[in-house]
Protein backbone atom coordinates (compact mmCIF):
# COMPACT_ATOMS: atom_id res chain seq x y z
CA UNK A 1 0.00 0.00 0.00
CA UNK A 2 1.15 3.09 -1.16
CA UNK A 3 1.50 6.56 1.48
CA UNK A 4 -0.61 8.39 -1.33
CA UNK A 5 -3.26 5.79 -0.58
CA UNK A 6 -3.38 6.68 2.82
CA UNK A 7 -4.16 10.64 2.53
CA UNK A 8 -7.34 11.97 1.95
CA UNK A 9 -8.52 15.02 0.05
CA UNK A 10 -10.72 17.74 1.94
CA UNK A 11 -13.35 16.47 -0.53
CA UNK A 12 -12.75 13.54 0.85
CA UNK A 13 -12.70 14.02 4.41
CA UNK A 14 -15.68 16.20 4.16
CA UNK A 15 -17.90 13.04 2.21
CA UNK A 16 -16.79 10.39 4.99
CA UNK A 17 -18.89 9.65 7.96
CA UNK A 18 -19.16 11.51 10.76
CA UNK A 19 -17.26 9.92 14.22
CA UNK A 20 -20.94 10.37 15.38
CA UNK A 21 -24.12 9.89 13.34
CA UNK A 22 -27.01 12.61 13.96
CA UNK A 23 -29.39 9.94 15.64
CA UNK A 24 -26.83 9.13 18.17
CA UNK A 25 -26.21 12.29 18.97
CA UNK A 26 -29.45 13.05 20.24
CA UNK A 27 -29.80 10.62 22.85
CA UNK A 28 -26.15 11.93 23.95
CA UNK A 29 -27.64 15.19 24.72
CA UNK A 30 -30.74 14.25 26.11
CA UNK A 31 -28.38 12.18 28.66
CA UNK A 32 -26.12 14.95 29.38
CA UNK A 33 -29.02 17.04 30.05
CA UNK A 34 -30.79 14.18 32.59
CA UNK A 35 -27.19 13.90 34.09
CA UNK A 36 -26.46 18.04 34.38
CA UNK A 37 -30.04 18.79 35.74
CA UNK A 38 -30.14 15.76 38.33
CA UNK A 39 -26.52 16.67 39.39
CA UNK A 40 -27.66 20.08 40.24
CA UNK A 41 -31.00 19.06 41.76
CA UNK A 42 -29.40 16.23 44.02
CA UNK A 43 -26.85 19.14 44.85
CA UNK A 44 -28.82 21.64 45.91
CA UNK A 45 -31.24 19.31 48.10
CA UNK A 46 -27.94 17.97 49.55
CA UNK A 47 -26.45 21.28 50.25
CA UNK A 48 -30.11 22.47 51.99
CA UNK A 49 -29.38 19.48 53.82
CA UNK A 50 -25.80 20.71 55.12
CA UNK A 51 -24.42 18.52 53.11
CA UNK A 52 -21.48 18.78 50.62
CA UNK A 53 -23.13 19.47 47.00
CA UNK A 54 -20.51 17.24 45.65
CA UNK A 55 -21.94 14.26 47.61
CA UNK A 56 -25.32 14.64 45.62
CA UNK A 57 -23.93 15.28 42.12
CA UNK A 58 -22.24 11.73 42.46
CA UNK A 59 -25.54 10.40 43.88
CA UNK A 60 -26.99 12.02 40.92
CA UNK A 61 -24.51 9.81 38.60
CA UNK A 62 -25.34 6.89 40.69
CA UNK A 63 -28.91 6.93 40.18
CA UNK A 64 -28.80 7.53 36.10
CA UNK A 65 -26.46 5.05 36.27
CA UNK A 66 -26.26 1.05 35.22
CA UNK A 67 -27.43 -0.16 38.75
CA UNK A 68 -30.43 2.27 39.24
CA UNK A 69 -32.11 3.44 36.18
CA UNK A 70 -29.85 1.40 33.90
CA UNK A 71 -31.69 -1.73 35.38
CA UNK A 72 -34.97 -0.41 33.19
CA UNK A 73 -34.85 -1.49 29.90
CA UNK A 74 -37.25 1.35 28.66
CA UNK A 75 -34.80 4.00 29.70
CA UNK A 76 -31.72 2.57 28.32
CA UNK A 77 -33.02 2.14 24.94
CA UNK A 78 -34.61 5.73 25.16
CA UNK A 79 -30.93 6.98 26.02
CA UNK A 80 -29.23 4.33 23.89
CA UNK A 81 -26.90 4.16 27.02
CA UNK A 82 -23.54 2.39 25.10
CA UNK A 83 -21.52 4.59 26.70
CA UNK A 84 -18.57 2.45 25.56
CA UNK A 85 -19.70 3.09 21.93
CA UNK A 86 -16.21 5.04 20.65
CA UNK A 87 -18.01 8.36 19.98
CA UNK A 88 -20.12 8.80 22.75
CA UNK A 89 -17.31 7.26 25.44
CA UNK A 90 -15.09 10.15 23.74
CA UNK A 91 -17.81 12.90 23.74
CA UNK A 92 -18.15 11.73 28.06
CA UNK A 93 -14.23 11.36 28.50
CA UNK A 94 -13.84 15.00 27.14
CA UNK A 95 -16.51 16.70 29.42
CA UNK A 96 -14.99 14.48 32.22
CA UNK A 97 -11.38 15.44 32.34
CA UNK A 98 -12.83 19.13 31.35
CA UNK A 99 -14.49 18.92 34.31
CA UNK A 100 -11.78 16.96 36.43
CA UNK A 101 -9.15 20.11 35.00
CA UNK A 102 -10.99 22.76 35.58
CA UNK A 103 -11.63 21.48 38.70
CA UNK A 104 -7.89 21.15 39.71
CA UNK A 105 -6.99 24.71 38.08
CA UNK A 106 -9.84 26.55 40.49
CA UNK A 107 -8.53 24.55 43.24
CA UNK A 108 -4.98 25.55 42.76
CA UNK A 109 -6.32 29.43 42.19
CA UNK A 110 -8.28 29.15 45.58
CA UNK A 111 -5.62 27.40 47.50
CA UNK A 112 -2.94 30.43 46.73
CA UNK A 113 -6.07 32.59 47.73
CA UNK A 114 -6.36 30.72 51.13
CA UNK A 115 -2.77 30.16 52.81
CA UNK A 116 -1.99 32.67 55.09
CA UNK A 117 1.09 33.15 56.63
CA UNK A 118 -0.54 33.41 60.65
CA UNK A 119 -0.05 30.79 63.21
CA UNK A 120 3.12 29.36 61.01
CA UNK A 121 3.66 26.96 64.56
CA UNK A 122 0.11 25.71 64.60
CA UNK A 123 0.13 24.91 61.42
CA UNK A 124 3.03 22.77 61.41
CA UNK A 125 2.42 20.96 63.59
CA UNK A 126 -1.04 20.28 62.62
CA UNK A 127 0.72 19.29 58.57
CA UNK A 128 3.60 17.49 59.77
CA UNK A 129 1.93 14.94 62.42
CA UNK A 130 -1.72 14.98 60.78
CA UNK A 131 -0.24 14.19 57.33
CA UNK A 132 2.97 12.64 57.72
CA UNK A 133 1.86 10.11 60.53
CA UNK A 134 -0.62 8.93 57.86
CA UNK A 135 1.28 8.50 55.18
CA UNK A 136 4.06 6.69 56.87
CA UNK A 137 1.99 4.55 58.87
CA UNK A 138 -0.13 3.61 55.79
CA UNK A 139 2.87 2.96 53.92
CA UNK A 140 4.45 0.62 56.93
CA UNK A 141 1.94 -0.90 57.02
CA UNK A 142 0.92 -2.51 53.27
CA UNK A 143 4.61 -3.64 53.16
CA UNK A 144 3.72 -6.60 55.13
CA UNK A 145 -0.26 -6.91 54.06
CA UNK A 146 -1.26 -9.06 50.63
CA UNK A 147 -2.69 -6.13 48.08
CA UNK A 148 -3.81 -7.96 44.97
CA UNK A 149 -7.21 -7.14 45.50
CA UNK A 150 -6.57 -3.37 45.65
CA UNK A 151 -4.32 -3.68 42.69
CA UNK A 152 -4.69 -2.32 39.16
CA UNK A 153 -3.67 -3.84 35.85
CA UNK A 154 -0.36 -2.43 36.10
CA UNK A 155 0.63 -4.68 39.04
CA UNK A 156 3.00 -2.23 40.32
CA UNK A 157 3.41 -2.59 44.28
CA UNK A 158 5.17 0.74 44.60
CA UNK A 159 2.66 3.53 43.17
CA UNK A 160 0.25 1.40 44.76
CA UNK A 161 1.46 1.90 48.06
CA UNK A 162 1.56 5.76 47.61
CA UNK A 163 -1.59 5.63 46.04
CA UNK A 164 -2.81 4.05 49.41
CA UNK A 165 -0.78 6.08 51.72
CA UNK A 166 -2.25 9.17 50.07
CA UNK A 167 -5.63 8.21 50.17
CA UNK A 168 -5.25 7.85 54.49
CA UNK A 169 -3.56 11.10 54.81
CA UNK A 170 -5.32 13.89 52.34
CA UNK A 171 -7.60 16.83 53.41
CA UNK A 172 -10.49 18.32 51.04
CA UNK A 173 -9.57 22.18 50.19
CA UNK A 174 -12.77 22.43 47.62
CA UNK A 175 -15.09 20.64 50.40
CA UNK A 176 -14.02 21.51 53.27
CA UNK A 177 -13.78 25.39 52.05
CA UNK A 178 -17.33 25.47 50.84
CA UNK A 179 -18.29 23.40 54.48
CA UNK A 180 -17.10 26.34 55.84
CA UNK A 181 -19.26 28.53 53.66
CA UNK A 182 -21.93 27.40 53.56
CA UNK A 183 -21.87 27.54 57.80
CA UNK A 184 -20.37 31.16 57.97
CA UNK A 185 -17.17 30.30 59.57
CA UNK A 186 -15.16 30.56 56.18
CA UNK A 187 -14.08 33.95 57.87
CA UNK A 188 -12.99 32.42 61.15
CA UNK A 189 -9.35 31.52 62.56
CA UNK A 190 -10.38 27.72 62.83
CA UNK A 191 -10.99 27.72 59.25
CA UNK A 192 -7.75 29.46 58.51
CA UNK A 193 -6.43 27.05 60.44
CA UNK A 194 -7.69 23.97 58.56
CA UNK A 195 -7.33 25.24 55.05
CA UNK A 196 -3.52 26.15 56.10
CA UNK A 197 -2.66 22.74 56.45
CA UNK A 198 -4.73 20.90 53.49
CA UNK A 199 -3.18 23.77 51.70
CA UNK A 200 0.43 22.64 52.62
CA UNK A 201 -1.06 19.12 52.83
CA UNK A 202 -2.02 18.99 49.18
CA UNK A 203 1.06 20.47 47.42
CA UNK A 204 3.06 18.01 49.27
CA UNK A 205 0.24 14.94 48.76
CA UNK A 206 0.21 15.73 44.56
CA UNK A 207 4.15 15.82 44.20
CA UNK A 208 3.83 12.03 45.71
CA UNK A 209 0.81 11.31 43.61
CA UNK A 210 3.21 12.42 40.40
CA UNK A 211 6.30 10.07 41.47
CA UNK A 212 3.19 7.57 41.73
CA UNK A 213 2.01 8.09 38.43
CA UNK A 214 5.17 8.39 36.89
CA UNK A 215 6.84 4.83 38.61
CA UNK A 216 3.06 3.47 37.17
CA UNK A 217 3.36 4.63 33.20
CA UNK A 218 7.18 3.55 33.19
CA UNK A 219 6.63 0.06 34.74
CA UNK A 220 9.00 -2.27 32.39
CA UNK A 221 11.21 -0.12 31.13
CA UNK A 222 14.82 0.45 32.11
CA UNK A 223 15.68 1.93 35.60
CA UNK A 224 17.03 5.10 33.46
CA UNK A 225 14.29 5.60 31.55
CA UNK A 226 11.84 5.43 35.29
CA UNK A 227 14.54 7.75 36.74
CA UNK A 228 14.21 10.37 34.07
CA UNK A 229 10.73 9.98 34.26
CA UNK A 230 10.77 10.79 37.71
CA UNK A 231 13.13 13.28 37.73
CA UNK A 232 10.95 15.21 34.60
CA UNK A 233 8.00 15.01 37.06
CA UNK A 234 9.87 16.36 39.82
CA UNK A 235 11.79 18.89 37.92
CA UNK A 236 8.25 20.41 36.48
CA UNK A 237 6.64 20.44 39.95
CA UNK A 238 9.55 22.71 40.92
CA UNK A 239 9.67 25.38 38.09
CA UNK A 240 5.74 25.50 38.69
CA UNK A 241 6.09 26.12 41.97
CA UNK A 242 8.70 28.61 42.14
CA UNK A 243 9.78 30.12 38.58
CA UNK A 244 6.52 30.05 36.53
CA UNK A 245 4.55 31.65 39.06
CA UNK A 246 6.63 35.16 38.88
CA UNK A 247 6.83 34.74 35.02
CA UNK A 248 2.87 34.57 35.09
CA UNK A 249 2.42 37.43 36.89
CA UNK A 250 5.19 39.87 34.43
CA UNK A 251 3.34 38.40 31.64
CA UNK A 252 0.30 38.99 33.05
CA UNK A 253 1.06 42.75 34.11
CA UNK A 254 3.07 43.82 30.53
CA UNK A 255 1.25 46.24 28.67
CA UNK A 256 2.24 44.74 25.56
CA UNK A 257 0.03 41.28 26.37
CA UNK A 258 -2.90 42.11 23.98
CA UNK A 259 -5.39 39.05 24.65
CA UNK A 260 -4.69 39.19 28.72
CA UNK A 261 -6.44 43.14 28.04
CA UNK A 262 -9.08 42.22 25.27
CA UNK A 263 -10.32 38.51 26.71
CA UNK A 264 -9.09 38.45 30.51
CA UNK A 265 -11.43 34.79 30.60
CA UNK A 266 -9.75 33.83 27.04
CA UNK A 267 -6.23 34.83 28.81
CA UNK A 268 -6.63 33.05 32.00
CA UNK A 269 -7.60 29.55 30.53
CA UNK A 270 -5.05 29.97 27.98
CA UNK A 271 -2.22 30.03 30.76
CA UNK A 272 -4.50 26.32 32.41
CA UNK A 273 -4.43 25.44 28.39
CA UNK A 274 -0.30 25.79 28.18
CA UNK A 275 0.45 23.96 31.40
CA UNK A 276 -1.67 21.07 30.27
CA UNK A 277 -0.29 21.43 26.71
CA UNK A 278 3.56 21.21 28.34
CA UNK A 279 3.02 18.44 30.81
CA UNK A 280 1.11 16.11 28.01
CA UNK A 281 4.77 16.70 25.81
CA UNK A 282 6.44 15.96 28.63
CA UNK A 283 4.41 12.93 30.14
CA UNK A 284 3.34 14.44 32.94
CA UNK A 285 0.03 13.86 34.76
CA UNK A 286 -2.08 16.72 33.47
CA UNK A 287 -4.10 16.80 36.51
CA UNK A 288 -1.31 18.42 38.45
CA UNK A 289 -0.39 20.72 35.54
CA UNK A 290 -3.84 21.98 36.16
CA UNK A 291 -3.38 22.23 39.77
CA UNK A 292 0.13 24.26 39.24
CA UNK A 293 -1.38 26.78 36.63
CA UNK A 294 -4.06 27.53 39.38
CA UNK A 295 -1.17 28.46 41.76
CA UNK A 296 0.25 30.53 39.00
CA UNK A 297 -2.56 32.53 38.09
CA UNK A 298 -2.57 36.23 39.93
CA UNK A 299 -5.91 36.79 41.28
CA UNK A 300 -4.55 40.53 41.87
CA UNK A 301 -4.58 41.13 38.02
CA UNK A 302 -7.22 38.15 37.02
CA UNK A 303 -9.41 37.72 39.56
CA UNK A 304 -12.83 38.47 37.80
CA UNK A 305 -11.67 36.01 35.09
CA UNK A 306 -11.37 33.17 37.54
CA UNK A 307 -14.88 34.22 38.57
CA UNK A 308 -16.33 33.68 35.48
CA UNK A 309 -14.69 30.65 34.62
CA UNK A 310 -15.58 29.45 38.50
CA UNK A 311 -19.38 29.96 37.38
CA UNK A 312 -19.56 28.22 34.37
CA UNK A 313 -17.30 25.56 35.51
CA UNK A 314 -19.59 25.12 38.44
CA UNK A 315 -22.48 25.37 36.17
CA UNK A 316 -21.66 23.04 33.39
CA UNK A 317 -17.90 21.10 34.10
CA UNK A 318 -17.52 20.17 37.41
CA UNK A 319 -21.18 18.74 38.26
CA UNK A 320 -20.82 16.59 35.27
CA UNK A 321 -17.64 15.11 36.39
CA UNK A 322 -18.70 14.46 39.74
CA UNK A 323 -21.95 12.72 38.20
CA UNK A 324 -19.65 10.94 36.01
CA UNK A 325 -17.37 9.36 39.03
CA UNK A 326 -20.85 8.16 40.36
CA UNK A 327 -21.96 6.65 36.70
CA UNK A 328 -19.05 4.88 37.14
CA UNK A 329 -18.86 3.19 40.38
CA UNK A 330 -18.30 -0.20 40.02
CA UNK A 331 -21.44 -1.77 42.41
CA UNK A 332 -21.30 -5.07 40.96
CA UNK A 333 -19.90 -8.20 42.08
CA UNK A 334 -16.46 -6.86 42.16
CA UNK A 335 -17.67 -3.74 45.08
CA UNK A 336 -16.34 -5.04 48.53
CA UNK A 337 -18.36 -3.88 51.24
CA UNK A 338 -15.28 -5.59 53.51
CA UNK A 339 -12.35 -3.93 51.60
CA UNK A 340 -14.30 -0.37 51.89
CA UNK A 341 -15.56 -1.58 55.59
CA UNK A 342 -11.91 -2.00 56.50
CA UNK A 343 -10.51 0.74 54.54
CA UNK A 344 -12.76 3.42 55.91
CA UNK A 345 -12.02 2.39 59.81
CA UNK A 346 -8.40 1.99 59.87
CA UNK A 347 -7.63 5.42 57.64
CA UNK A 348 -10.25 7.01 59.74
CA UNK A 349 -8.57 6.34 63.00
CA UNK A 350 -5.25 7.07 61.80
CA UNK A 351 -5.92 10.05 60.97
CA UNK A 352 -8.30 11.33 63.43
CA UNK A 353 -5.04 9.98 66.31
CA UNK A 354 -2.86 11.67 63.80
CA UNK A 355 -4.50 15.23 63.77
CA UNK A 356 -5.48 15.12 67.11
CA UNK A 357 -1.63 14.55 68.28
CA UNK A 358 -0.38 17.79 65.71
CA UNK A 359 -3.20 19.62 67.62
CA UNK A 360 -1.83 18.54 70.91
CA UNK A 361 1.35 19.38 70.71
CA UNK A 362 0.65 23.00 69.13
CA UNK A 363 -1.71 23.83 72.29
CA UNK A 364 -4.66 22.78 71.52
CA UNK A 365 -7.23 21.23 73.89
CA UNK A 366 -10.77 19.53 74.54
CA UNK A 367 -13.37 19.95 71.94
CA UNK A 368 -10.39 22.10 69.85
CA UNK A 369 -9.20 18.90 69.05
CA UNK A 370 -11.64 16.98 68.06
CA UNK A 371 -13.21 19.73 65.86
CA UNK A 372 -9.53 20.04 64.27
CA UNK A 373 -9.48 15.80 63.71
CA UNK A 374 -13.00 15.58 62.22
CA UNK A 375 -12.37 19.05 59.41
CA UNK A 376 -9.31 17.29 58.81
CA UNK A 377 -10.45 13.77 58.22
CA UNK A 378 -12.90 15.30 55.36
CA UNK A 379 -11.30 13.90 51.95
CA UNK A 380 -13.67 15.10 49.63
CA UNK A 381 -12.78 16.23 45.88
CA UNK A 382 -9.18 15.08 46.37
CA UNK A 383 -10.10 11.91 47.52
CA UNK A 384 -11.96 11.64 44.85
CA UNK A 385 -9.58 12.93 41.97
CA UNK A 386 -6.47 10.97 44.05
CA UNK A 387 -9.02 7.53 42.93
CA UNK A 388 -9.42 9.17 39.64
CA UNK A 389 -6.19 9.53 38.85
CA UNK A 390 -5.08 6.35 39.98
CA UNK A 391 -7.75 4.13 38.52
CA UNK A 392 -7.23 5.65 35.19
CA UNK A 393 -3.01 4.75 35.61
CA UNK A 394 -4.50 1.33 36.39
CA UNK A 395 -2.72 1.78 39.58
CA UNK A 396 -5.49 0.27 41.58
CA UNK A 397 -8.78 -1.94 40.85
CA UNK A 398 -11.98 -1.03 40.18
CA UNK A 399 -13.38 -2.78 43.87
CA UNK A 400 -10.99 -0.36 45.77
CA UNK A 401 -11.58 3.11 43.14
CA UNK A 402 -15.15 2.45 44.28
CA UNK A 403 -13.94 2.18 47.84
CA UNK A 404 -12.00 5.55 47.68
CA UNK A 405 -14.79 7.62 46.55
CA UNK A 406 -17.10 6.17 49.37
CA UNK A 407 -14.47 7.54 51.67
CA UNK A 408 -14.52 10.49 50.85
CA UNK A 409 -17.81 10.75 50.49
CA UNK A 410 -18.67 9.51 53.99
CA UNK A 411 -16.00 11.32 55.58
CA UNK A 412 -16.61 14.61 53.94
CA UNK A 413 -20.49 14.21 54.77
CA UNK A 414 -19.21 13.22 58.72
CA UNK A 415 -17.12 16.64 58.87
CA UNK A 416 -20.51 18.33 57.68
CA UNK A 417 -22.45 17.17 60.05
CA UNK A 418 -20.31 17.59 63.28
CA UNK A 419 -19.46 20.83 62.22
CA UNK A 420 -23.10 21.60 61.99
CA UNK A 421 -24.04 20.07 65.30
CA UNK A 422 -21.25 21.84 67.42
CA UNK A 423 -22.75 25.32 65.98
CA UNK A 424 -26.39 24.55 66.75
CA UNK A 425 -25.33 23.80 70.14
CA UNK A 426 -23.64 26.88 70.41
CA UNK A 427 -19.87 25.08 71.01
CA UNK A 428 -16.72 26.90 70.07
CA UNK A 429 -14.88 26.10 67.40
CA UNK A 430 -11.80 26.87 69.27
CA UNK A 431 -12.97 27.66 72.25
CA UNK A 432 -9.40 29.02 73.94
CA UNK A 433 -9.06 31.77 71.11
CA UNK A 434 -12.09 33.06 71.17
CA UNK A 435 -10.74 37.09 71.82
CA UNK A 436 -8.34 36.35 68.99
CA UNK A 437 -10.33 34.90 66.52
CA UNK A 438 -13.11 37.43 67.10
CA UNK A 439 -10.39 40.58 66.20
CA UNK A 440 -9.38 38.30 63.02
CA UNK A 441 -12.78 37.70 61.93
CA UNK A 442 -13.72 41.95 62.58
CA UNK A 443 -9.85 42.38 60.52
CA UNK A 444 -10.85 40.45 57.67
CA UNK A 445 -14.33 41.40 57.60
CA UNK A 446 -12.79 45.03 57.25
CA UNK A 447 -10.34 43.82 54.45
CA UNK A 448 -13.56 42.33 52.51
CA UNK A 449 -15.52 45.39 52.87
CA UNK A 450 -12.50 47.50 51.27
CA UNK A 451 -12.32 44.86 48.39
CA UNK A 452 -15.69 44.88 47.46
CA UNK A 453 -15.94 48.71 47.66
CA UNK A 454 -12.88 48.71 45.26
CA UNK A 455 -14.19 45.66 42.97
CA UNK A 456 -17.58 47.72 43.11
CA UNK A 457 -15.92 50.92 41.37
CA UNK A 458 -13.97 49.48 39.28
CA UNK A 459 -17.14 47.74 38.21
CA UNK A 460 -19.12 51.06 37.55
CA UNK A 461 -16.01 52.50 35.19
CA UNK A 462 -17.00 52.29 31.64
CA UNK A 463 -15.17 49.80 29.70
CA UNK A 464 -12.30 51.13 27.41
CA UNK A 465 -11.42 49.47 24.34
Amino acid sequence: MSIASLVTTPEQQLSSEPLMPANAFGPLVLFLGLLLAAAHLFGDLFARLHQPRVIGEILAGIVLGPFVLGQVPAYTRLLQLDVQAAPKKAALDLLYHMGLLLLMFLSGAETKALFQKHERKQIAWLAVAGTGLPFLAMALCALTLPLERFMGAKGNRTPLVLVMSIAVAVTSIPVISRIFFDLKILNTRFARLVLGVAVLEDIALWVVLAVATALADSAGLPRRTIGAHVAITLVYFALGLSLAPRAMKRISKSRFNLLANASPVSYTLLIAFAYVAVASLLNVNLVFAAFLAGLAVSRKRLGKALKTISGFSFALFIPIYFALVGYGLILDKRFSAAMLLCFLIGACAVKLLAVALGARLAGFKGLDVVNLAVAANARGGPGIVLASVAYEAEIISPAFYTTLVVVAVLTSQAAGAWLELVLRRGWQLLEGNLQQSALSIKSEEHQIAARTRVEASVSDRPISG
